[in-house]
This record gives structure tokens, sequence and C-alpha cells, in this order.
């Protein structure tokens, strides 16, 4: 779709399904229904939708997500009874956010797991089922990130390479995905600083720059070392809303762009 401005900067927010304040989290969307909704699909180190009896080898002891997710990828590939596991979580996902009555904006996936080429089949088969028409590519360009904070390390090759197949397969299967991608290489660590720097020297097209705002950084389920308290101040900086009102800036979801 063809951008009516030089920029367009994603505006949404993603749910977990599963998380335990779900309820919660679908009671405000309902009250900001100009906020675009996404699926955030967890398929690892979080709480599955299905019972963890039906998820034997996607779930540890205590009836959570594993947390290895190169093993799991491993085991994905070579055993079709774990993939099959993970086409039902999938689906069972894809079930419960439908049953919220949000619009579906788009999709991704806990720890970019989708980038594993057996998950992104599985989520594109069963996504496009249920609406999906937007799934995140992760795009970062590196030349943005220096311009913004030159020590800045470049995401590894093998994760380059597996977001160019996953960019090819979005194509293909006519999905909306953003044109660059921000949030990975400063994932829980997104300050205003570098959230002002990103806004001044954003890349044409459509951007998603993505946070985990909090108002605590000690809660249950917390990354650790994630400054959520100091994303939230970011996003409520004043030099950076203001620089999301420039008239070559527009804001939207996925399906806007």
């Amino acid at each position: 779709m063809e951008l009516a401005h030089e920029q367009g900067i994603l505006t949404a927010a993603s749910l977990m399904v599963a998380a335990a304040a779900t309820a919660h989290a679908i009671a405000r969307a309902r009250r900001l229904p100009r906020l675009r909704i996404g699926l955030h699909l967890v398929l690892v180190d979080g709480r599955p939708a299905l019972p963890p009896e039906r998820l034997p080898d996607l779930v540890d002891a205590t009836g959570h997500l594993r947390t290895d997710l190169a093993g799991l990828g491993l085991e994905i590939c070579a055993r079709p009874s774990v993939r099959a596991q993970v086409r039902a979580e999938i689906e069972a996902q894809f079930r419960a956010y439908q049953a919220t009555g949000l619009a579906l904006d788009h999709v991704n996936a806990h720890k970019h797991f989708h980038l594993h080429p057996a998950v992104a089949h599985e989520i594109i088969a069963t996504g496009r089922r249920y609406g999906m028409r937007g799934l995140r590519v992760p795009r970062e360009p590196a030349a943005v990130l220096t311009r913004v904070e030159s020590s800045t390390k470049r995401s590894p090759g093998y994760v380059t390479l597996w977001t160019k197949l996953l960019a090819h397969r979005v194509r293909r299967a006519g999905l909306r995905s953003p044109d660059s991608v921000f949030g990975l290489a400063w994932s829980g660590a997104m300050s205003a600083a570098r959230l002002d720097g990103l806004l001044r020297h954003l890349p044409a097209g459509s951007t998603e720059i993505y946070l985990h705002p909090a108002t605590r950084d000690g809660f249950a389920g917390c990354a650790p070392g994630y400054r959520y308290t100091d994303e939230l101040a970011a996003l409520i900086a004043p030099s950076v809303i203001a620089l999301t009102r420039r008239a070559d800036v527009a804001l939207g979801g996925y399906s806007d762009f």
C-alpha cells in the first residue's frame, strides 16, 4: 500500500492470550477503539493456551513453555509429534484471540520464534484461516542504529538469513509487514534518547518501533535486566511525542499501511 506520507510509524499493541493480565488488557483495548491490537503468539518462555498435558514436549515440569529455543527448534524439525503440538498451540491462541472480538491487526511471536521456518509455516497456514493480514518481519536496519549509537552491535548473520527467508514467505503469502522494525538491538533498553534518535533518522516507508513499557520493573515474569519504566518514560517523553506529530509522519497499525 502506498503511503501518503514519507514515513509511517506503527502505533499498536500486541496481546498474549494466556498471560496473567489478559482479561484486563482486553478490557482496556475495548476502551481504546483507535488502538490497533494484534496477537503476540507465545510458544516459548510463557504460559500456553492449551492444558500442559496436551503439550508434553513444549512445557517443563511446572507446565510453562520451554525456554531452550535452540533445542526446541531442532525438535520441531526432527519430530513430527513436536511440530503437531506447536500447530495445536498456535491454533488455540488464534482461537482465543478471535473469542475476544477484537480486530486482528497483526501477528508477531515471543522471542521472534516465528523466524524458525517451520513455525512461520504453521503461523501463516493457521493465521490465514483466522483473518491474519500482517506478520512482523524483524528487519532492523543497522545503518540507522549506528547513526543513533555508533557502538551498536549488528544482528548475527544467521538471524539476517532467517529474516530474509521470512520476508520472502510473507510477501508470497500476500501479508503486510513494516519495511523496518526497531527494538531488537535495544530490547528492554529503549531509552528516551534512543527513541528520539530513531524518530529523527526514520527510514522511508513504514516503521515499527516496539517497546515493553510498564509502571514498575520487578513484577512476576519480568525479563531480567529489562528497564520497563524507562521504556514507559520514553514513550511519553514530550520530545518523542513532538517528533511523532511532524507533518511528514503518519501513525497507524499494520492495517493502515
